[in-house]
């Protein structure tokens, strides 16, 4: 109908009739149960290419009275429930993406200024029989027309968080436009639902909390939203399925999302899978790194390279497979307020680079495609030792599967002395630099690392992939100034478990300790023959 008012269905009929579609309207019955409720304000804040925009495509298709969209969700999940038919179709519905306000203008004052003129035009010729005490107010005129109509409004933002990434200096503007939301939206009878879409959750602003009527659902805490942004792990594996692509290589490449929605019922657990790259590897029949069309490591590089006090110690530890312990609460939810290295990485979960276990207070990198962001971020970089260290583990590997102890102990050596950010001072360290070192490993192999258990140990398993079954699998002890062969002969004395218990091939059985005298690494390997 217009631009702004009842845009119609349009941007979801494209979702619908794109090779690729997954059915989310889910979230409809989730938005339902809020309509005209004190809890009718929501914001969702993922990471660029999650399904945001998509998701207000489909909230404004069902939701906008001026067409019939049944036909659209006849067939979809979202048709069995209760409140389908109750709210189909019955709102007057706005819809704005606050980017395109923010290109179309140069300054805050002008941005709000036409968003509110471009809104109440529509919204005058639409309600064309209604006299308005002032044309020029967007406030005052859905105030009219809720009072003359009693009907509410659906109101959508997309990208709502815009301006505190292009504007990140700029804490006038940031509190102009939050304090034009607030007098936009709460305690207004005409919302009967307020949705927002954005990358990173609402500003903080020490006591001035603009927007606390929001509930947010956020990589931190995704609530019951969790499964409606993203692609799910049953998804993803019907996807290969269907393109005949293989599962096992999607979920290295683009799991670990792992997003817990909490409930009185107990917790629920979501793997969610990146839906622009599972999207593209199964068009384009090729699993690799399509993170690069929406963001560049140049992004990411800004980030790590801060000087926080023990940030790239982290990072590092990171890249080698560990998660490292994050505290989010000091998060001020912006793009330039860091008071410690956990606002960073804080903000780099919200960015989609580091996954948030909210059980542990974890974060970690979560796969292989954005593995290989930081890869390219840090080789850019003065970190040139972990750079290099990534560069060698090609050659580790390989002298690995040819047996070659002396040469897989020169290269942790090497590793060592080049991973001079790393603190190196237990069994944890020795672990990470081991893991850093055998980096191209995770072409071949899942790798799996068990935390010391109190006994001075750290385990490595490498279990190969199903696409590469003809590798042996490994399996690494680590001993910190002890012996080599000791570690050799704990592997003997211990059950393998159940990570090998479907592995029918080799085993190579590796023993490695570092000799605090010497500052030396020693490795023994032997292979053995698992028993059927």
């Amino acid at each position: 109908m217009g631009s702004y008012l009842n845009p119609g269905s349009k941007g979801f009929q494209e979702s619908l009739n794109s090779e690729i579609y997954m059915d989310k309207t889910g979230l409809i019955e989730k938005t339902n149960a809020v309509l005209n409720t004190r809890q009718k304000f929501l914001c969702v804040s993922r990471p660029r290419r999650f399904g945001k925009s998509m998701a207000a495509d489909m909230l404004a298709a069902y939701y906008d009275r001026g067409e019939d969209s049944s036909s659209l969700f006849a067939s979809l999940k979202i048709s069995g429930a209760a409140s389908y038919h109750v709210h189909l179709n019955q709102y007057d519905v706005i819809k704005v993406n606050m980017q395109e306000f923010l290109s179309m203008t140069h300054d805050m004052d002008d941005m709000l200024a036409m968003l509110q003129k471009y809104l109440v035009f529509d919204l005058v010729e639409h309600f064309g029989d209604i006299r308005f005490r002032d044309e020029n107010n967007l406030i005052q005129v859905m105030k009219d027309i809720y009072a003359k109509t009693k009907r509410s409004f659906v109101i959508l933002i997309d990208e709502w968080d815009c301006l505190f990434r292009e504007y990140q200096q700029d804490q006038n503007a940031q509190k102009k436009y939050l304090d034009f939301l607030r007098a936009w939206l709460k305690d207004k009878d005409y919302v009967a639902l307020a949705y927002m879409t954005g990358i990173l959750p609402i500003k903080k602003y020490g006591s001035h909390s603009a927007l606390n009527m929001f509930t947010e659902y956020s990589m931190t805490d995704p609530g019951d939203m969790a499964e409606y942004f993203g692609f799910t792990e049953q998804e993803v594996s019907d996807l290969c399925k269907k393109y005949q692509m293989s599962f096992d290589e999607a979920k290295q490449w683009y799991d670990g999302y792992d997003l817990i929605a909490h409930h009185q019922s107990g917790d629920r657990y979501y793997s969610m899978y990146s839906p622009k790259s599972v999207v593209e590897a199964m068009l384009r029949h090729k699993f690799g790194t399509y993170w690069n069309q929406t963001e560049t490591y140049e992004a990411l590089k800004i980030y790590i390279q801060m000087d926080m006090d023990g940030l790239q110690d982290s990072v590092v530890r990171m890249l080698a497979g560990e998660s490292v312990s994050i505290n989010i609460g000091t998060f001020s939810n912006d793009m330039t307020t860091f008071a410690t290295k956990d606002d960073i990485l804080t903000l780099l979960v919200h960015l989609g680079y580091l996954t948030y276990d909210s059980i542990r207070e974890t974060a970690a990198i979560p796969n292989k495609e954005v593995s290989q962001e930081y890869v390219n971020a840090i080789s850019t970089m003065n970190w040139h030792g972990v750079a290099d260290s990534v560069e060698s583990s090609r050659k580790l590997l390989e002298a690995l599967w040819a047996m070659d102890a002396d040469t897989v102990a020169s290269g942790i050596d090497k590793a060592h002395e080049e991973m001079s950010i790393l603190q190196y001072n237990d069994e944890n360290s020795l672990s990470c630099t081991v893991n850093l070192a055998f980096y191209f490993a995770r072409e071949y192999y899942t790798m799996i690392r068990e935390l010391p258990s109190g006994k001075g140990f750290a385990d490595i398993c490498m279990i190969p992939r199903k696409t590469h079954l003809d590798k042996p699998a490994v399996v690494i002890e680590l001993k910190w100034d002890k012996s080599a062969a000791g570690a050799l002969n704990q592997i003997k004395e211990k059950n393998y478990g159940s990570a090998l218990k479907d592995y029918q091939g080799n085993l190579l059985l590796v023993g490695i300790n570092y000799d605090r005298v010497t500052k030396k690494h020693e490795c023994v390997i032997e292979v053995a023959q698992k028993q059927l």
